[in-house]
This record gives C-alpha cells, sequence and structure tokens, in this order.
C-alpha cells in the first residue's frame, strides 16, 4: 500500500505539536497509509527541501521562520496568504505546491467555539506576524481593528495588509493598552511576558471575550486575569487545533475527525 505523507517543517522543531494533532486525525479517519513528520528546517533549505519532495508528500505545514520564505517556493499562492505576506501551510495539487494561511480561518474557528460569529470592533495586542492573521479574522467578521503595540512603525506596516483585506485599521500606543477591552474582543499576539503587565490593568467585563495566542505557560497571567472576571478565553492551543483541522482537510480531502483530534492534543498536553 503506497504511504501519503506529510510533515511540519520549522526551525527548531522538536517541540512542535502538530505530529500529535495529525497522526490522531488519521487514525481516527482510518488513513493507515498516512504519516505525519516533523523536520528541522531553516528558510535557506526550504526550496531545496521541497523541490526533492516525491509524489508521496500531499503537505507541508510550515512554522517559524519559514512563514515568509514560503510564497517564494509556491507555484501559487492563496488570496489570504498573499494578503497576509505569510503562509503557514503548502499543499500539492495537480498543479504544484499552493501557499496558503489557515491561521486566519483557524482563529475564526476558535473564536466561534467561544461565542464569537460576528463583531464590531476588536482589539489586537502587538503588531507582529500573528497580528496579521488577526487582521484576516477581523475581516471575515465584520471588525474594525485598533492594534496597540510599542512601535508605531510596527503598525505602519499592518496597514497595507488591513487594505487589503479591507480592515478598518486604527494604531494606538502600547501605554493605552489598558482600554483594549473597550472592544468586544481582544487577542493578543505579543510574546511571552510582554502583556503581563497588563493583566491587572484592563477593564475587563464579562462580554469581553480574550483570545490569547499563547499556550507555552498556561494560563498567562492576562488569560487568568480575563477569566477571573468572567470573560470568555480562548487559547493558542484552541488555535493550533483549528489551523491544523484545516490543513488535515486540506491535505488529505477527508472531514478532520476534530474530537479526537482534540483529545490527542490535550493528552500531548497532560
Amino acid at each position: 500500500m503506497p504511504v501519503h505523507r506529510a510533515a511540519v517543517l520549522g526551525k527548531p522543531i522538536a517541540h512542535s505539536l502538530s505530529p500529535v494533532i495529525h497522526n490522531a486525525g488519521y487514525a481516527a479517519a482510518g488513513l493507515s497509509d498516512w504519516r505525519y513528520t516533523a523536520t528541522e528546517c531553516a528558510e535557506a533549505e526550504l526550496a531545496g527541501l521541497v523541490a526533492g519532495l516525491g509524489p508521496e508528500w500531499a503537505g507541508l505545514s510550515l512554522t517559524m521562520p519559514l512563514k515568509e520564505v514560503a510564497l517564494t517556493v509556491a507555484d501559487a499562492v492563496t488570496p489570504v496568504a498573499a494578503a497576509l505576506g505569510a503562509a503557514n501551510t503548502l499543499v500539492r495539487d495537480e498543479r504544484g505546491w499552493r501557499a496558503d494561511n489557515t491561521d486566519a480561518p483557524g482563529m475564526v474557528d476558535a473564536l466561534a467555539g467561544a461565542g464569537v460569529t460576528a463583531a464590531a470592533e476588536i482589539a489586537v495586542l502587538g503588531a507582529g506576524g500573528t497580528a496579521r492573521a488577526a487582521l484576516a479574522a477581523a475581516g471575515a467578521l465584520g471588525a474594525k481593528v485598533t492594534v496597540y503595540a510599542r512601535r508605531h512603525s510596527a503598525i505602519d506596516q499592518l496597514a497595507p495588509v488591513a487594505a487589503a483585506l479591507g480592515v478598518e485599521l486604527t494604531g494606538a500606543a502600547w501605554d493605552d493598552a489598558a482600554g483594549c477591552a473597550d472592544a468586544q474582543v481582544v487577542i493578543s499576539t505579543v510574546p511571552k511576558g510582554a502583556a503581563d503587565g497588563l493583566a491587572e490593568a484592563v477593564r475587563w467585563r464579562p462580554s469581553v471575550v480574550l483570545f490569547d495566542a499563547l499556550y507555552e505557560p498556561w494560563p498567562t497571567p492576562l488569560a487568568a486575569a480575563a477569566a477571573r472576571a468572567g470573560c470568555p478565553v480562548v487559547s493558542g492551543l484552541d488555535l493550533l487545533l483549528a489551523q491544523a483541522v484545516h490543513q488535515f482537510e486540506q491535505f488529505t480531502g477527508v472531514t478532520a475527525p476534530v474530537d479526537a483530534m482534540r483529545a490527542a492534543l490535550r493528552r500531548a498536553r497532560g
């Protein structure tokens, strides 16, 4: 029986939970001829690695630092990946390799799990790569966005992304971020520790949904404070699962067994 293959690439990659999620999905869906592995790969190595893959390879999940260079090795790029300037997925089809970004629809799905299917305004903490996916999610939810960041130049770099997505973007200083919960949804995209000082300063209301893209350590001080105030909280693990579900279905053409994939992820996290 021929084997179908997929993998997650990045550097470092040993910590990745993607093999746990995807392989659990294969097992639950009865895809006994599918294998998902992890391969360490630097930016300069991606083009050669992709060019050397045999016909058994169906797809690749991409993490740092490969999300931008992936666009240059693809034969086609989806509109959302082009708008974000980043891809976390390469899918093989009849035309070659297609670059896509499942972080953005993954955010939408994760927020839907917390009851958010539309929003008037979303506040985003940080202006890095994950903030780009947050802009796309906001566009899908019909929201305007306020981005709080330490450097206004970083917000300026998001402006063309917002324009390409048709999202109304306002920049705000990090010193004003305690007011982020005036929005219906707060999406924190900053690194570990960067938002800790905001945890008790934010004026949390139970109607506000917090999406903290981190999952290690968990809960973050920000997430713990929001939860104490009665706010629904979405974690980076929710996003990890949701974006993997989209990848699974693109790679295999099979509806993802989400419950089995979620259970495997929870077991892996202890």
